[in-house]
């Protein structure tokens, strides 16, 4: 039976939102044969998460050493059993049809990876959308480097939303080794290597409030970002010049068969 891997880390100040990620995930249907689990990583080993997780098979609880987001995902890989790779951060929110839809997409052989439309969901429980979103369909190669570059390192896509082939995720290094944008490391590297899709149906709520990490001074020194973002974009530009990622065919290289090397 295929699975597709849900991939959670949290830390303490998230805890509280875990219950509404499990229902968003426990909604969703899947095509006929194909199964989910979720592994939700503490990002450290203090007992934060038991009697934290619902008595459901397919959560799989871990923890480890502290090591931040990136670590914690990476641990939690080590552990998944699925093909298919999706993030959720423990404060997020599924979508009904979300990893359908995910799924549907990567039924394309030459598509590495998909994103989608994200709505803010604000502390009183309002949404709000964004006006930037590419059009539904693939994103090629080098699409999203661009894009960020021109943009004052702003992503045209996000990358929490991320679902990916394990194969590739792999051939990539997994998630980059940094104490943030580990996320917007990964897919940059994704789309340097592989064609991508973007679904515009919105598949993911995403949580605005006071303790998430994206709004913590030390995620936002102006000295430590600036260095992660040029880290990023160069091995990303490397990726692209040098065409080194071979778990899926290109769409730019017709005569790559399903399943063959393609030269990306």
């Amino acid at each position: 039976m295929p699975t597709i891997s849900v991939i959670t880390p949290v830390h303490a100040p998230s805890l509280p939102y875990l219950t509404e990620a499990y229902e968003s995930l426990a909604a969703q249907e899947l095509p006929p044969g194909w199964s989910w689990e979720w592994l939700v990583q503490e990002d450290g080993e203090t007992g934060l998460l038991d009697g934290a997780l619902p008595a459901d098979a397919r959560v799989l609880p871990g923890s480890g050493r502290r090591g931040g987001p990136g670590v914690a995902r990476m641990m939690a890989l080590s552990r998944a059993s699925g093909k298919l790779i999706k993030a959720l951060d423990a404060d997020d929110l599924l979508t009904p049809g979300a990893l359908s839809r995910d799924i549907a997409a990567l039924a394309d052989p030459a598509i590495g990876w998909t994103t989608c439309r994200v709505l803010d969901l604000l502390p009183d429980g309002t949404t709000a959308g964004f006006d930037s979103d590419p059009d539904e369909g693939p994103i090629e190669r080098g699409a999203i480097l661009r894009h960020w570059q021109r943009n004052g390192y702003v992503s045209s896509v996000v990358a929490g939303t991320l679902c990916i082939r394990r194969e590739l995720l792999l051939d990539l290094g997994g998630w980059m080794a940094l104490p943030a944008s580990e996320d917007t490391g990964l897919i940059l590297a994704a789309n340097a290597c592989s064609d991508g899709y973007f679904i515009a149906t919105c598949g993911m709520y995403y949580r605005k409030w006071p303790g998430q990490v994206t709004k913590s001074a030390a995620h936002n020194d102006d000295g430590e970002r600036l260095a992660r973002m040029k880290l990023i974009e160069e091995r990303a530009e490397v990726m692209l010049a040098g065409r080194r990622c071979r778990a899926t065919p290109s769409r730019t290289d017709p005569g790559s068969p399903p399943g063959s090397a393609s030269g990306t």
